[in-house]
This record gives structure tokens, sequence and C-alpha cells, in this order.
């Protein structure tokens, strides 16, 4: 069994937008990434392993749809290869550090399959939120079976 991505741990971004992989991410990582926009104005992070069956689900699917055509090169174009270095940092794209609004206090979130990386604040603002909303959220998961 794959070892699931967990946690949350804050890194600071630095002014060449280096931040540190935390450690408990990297062994399952690897040395290179795949960092893409995510959802919720974050970034995602795919082990180049996981990125493939992602890459290959969206390839799947049909391109008549628009909403298909749209969501594939949301996550596609914004994808990157991105090198662990030899301290354990990755240097985060503008395009990536743009749309994710990150600034200096980063947020790295373990998410089953792949990390988030979250601006601080807005992290701060969105599990207040979440956590708030949580049974209400476990209550529809569970009638539709999932839980």
């Amino acid at each position: 069994m794959t070892m699931l991505l967990i946690g949350e741990y804050e890194h600071t971004l630095d002014e060449k937008k280096r931040v540190s992989l935390p450690k408990a991410f990297r062994a399952r990582l690897g040395k290179r990434v795949v960092m893409t926009r995510g959802l919720d104005n974050c970034l995602f992070i795919y082990s180049p392993n996981d990125w493939q069956k992602v890459a290959e689900k969206l390839q799947s699917l049909s391109i008549v749809n628009e909403d298909t055509r749209g969501f594939n090169r949301f996550m596609l174009s914004g994808a990157a290869e991105v090198e662990v270095d030899d301290v354990g940092r990755i240097l985060v794209p503008d395009h990536q550090k743009e749309y994710a609004q990150l600034k200096k206090n980063v947020v790295f979130t373990g998410v089953s399959d792949h990390v988030e990386v979250w601006d601080a604040l807005r992290w701060k603002g969105y599990k207040a939120r979440i956590e708030k909303d949580a049974e209400k959220m476990a209550k529809k998961l569970g009638e539709i079976g999932a839980l």
C-alpha cells in the first residue's frame, strides 16, 4: 500500500520564490515533482507517478465537452515539473505563485495522493470554514454512501 500524504506544515517562501518541501513529504514525492494550479486557489503537488494517473484520467475525458476542455487546460497548462534541491527546497513558478496568491508564509497540507500549497492566511480562513461545516459535509457524504 502506498503511504498517504497527510498533515499540515507551515514554511516560509523566500525572496527567490523557494520554499522547503516538508521532510514528511519528500520521501513519498521524490526528487522531481509536478506542481499545478489546484482548486480553491491553492497549488497541487504530485509525485510523477501520481501525476501520470491524473493526466491519464484527464486525457480519457471527451474533448467534445466544453467543461472537460476547460478543466484540462486549467490543470495541464498550469503544471510544471519542479526539482527538489539538495536541501529540500522547490522553486515556485511565477504563474503559480500569482494564482495561489502566495505571500511569505505558506502552508503545505497532505491530502492523500497529493500535497496542497496555500497562502497561510487563505488557509486559515478556508480551514475555519470547513471545520465549521465538517458535520454537514459528513452527513452529505453519509447520505451518498461515501462514509
